[in-house]
């Protein structure tokens, strides 16, 4: 599934390419998505010139002086800028046409992904209850501190609770405890302070580097440009059971935990 530095990737590759063009047309072909998507959508966009694409979470705002398409990925879904007129296969189910004759095409082909339109993004339901973004500000130790206290989940489960933050995904909750050296299976409310704010810093270095690494691609992500990510190349946890520990040599275990894999060092991570 697309995470945070994948869904950033796929900004940061159409941005761009849409930002100040014109739609000229909206082709939905398949409204089936998760959810159905509305015809408010090809409205709101149609004729108007996109003012910015942002990221909330995992969801991309395409957004015009009337609101904002709220895109979520889903699954395996992916957006790609091509040339209008160019083929659409049996997974394309989306495609926002612009005045400079490229395409925004929306490809999903387990569609687990949503297309939404709101004229206030941000207070969308989808939305409006997510926790703060893990590489802004707002997002500290003390923070993740405060809000576990009496939290008897264990920490990897809580990190990934997209009310306490948002975008940390099985992939690098794994990686941020490993480099916090925190084992995933404490309690979240049994955590110090002092834990918290390695913990903190090693999200967001772990977020950051796979979003300087255009993501990391696991089965069929790729980025706006059409190009895999490389953060898998990087990886110090996730999906190595049974290799050696990088900082201890002890061969890096593997568990699950709430239907996910986790993976980690029992030396090190305690």
């Amino acid at each position: 599934m697309p995470e945070l530095p994948e869904v950033e990737t796929s900004r940061r590759g159409i941005a761009p390419h849409i930002v100040g063009g014109r739609v000229t047309d909206v082709i939905v072909r398949n409204r089936s998505l998760r959810w159905p998507v509305s015809k408010a959508v090809d409205r709101n966009l149609l004729g108007e010139t996109i003012t910015g694409v942002d990221r909330r979470a995992k969801y991309l705002l395409i957004e015009n002086v009337n609101g904002a398409a709220i895109l979520h990925l889903g699954m395996s879904g992916s957006v790609y800028i091509i040339d209008r007129g160019t083929p659409a296969g049996v997974h394309d189910h989306v495609d926002i046409e612009f005045d400079s004759g490229k395409t925004l095409r929306f490809r999903d082909p387990r569609r687990f992904g949503s297309l939404h339109w709101s004229r206030n993004p941000l207070q969308h339901k989808l939305l409006k209850s997510l926790g703060p973004e893990p590489l802004s500000e707002e997002f500290t130790g003390h923070y993740l501190w405060e809000r576990s206290r009496g939290r008897r989940v264990s920490i990897k489960q809580f990190i990934m609770n997209a009310q306490v933050v948002v975008g940390v995904g099985n992939i690098y909750a794994s990686e941020a405890l490993y480099h916090a050296h925190i084992n995933p299976r404490r309690a979240a409310g049994r955590i110090a302070l002092h834990r918290y704010e390695q913990l903190a810093d090693a999200i967001k270095q772990v977020l950051g580097d796979a979003i300087r690494a255009g993501g990391t691609t696991l089965r069929d992500f790729y980025g706006g440009d059409g190009e895999a990510g490389y953060f898998q190349q990087q990886l110090e946890a996730y999906g190595r059971e049974g290799e050696p520990c990088r900082l201890c040599n002890s061969p890096i275990t593997a568990i699950v935990q709430g239907q996910r894999s986790s993976y980690y060092c029992k030396q090190c991570q305690t």
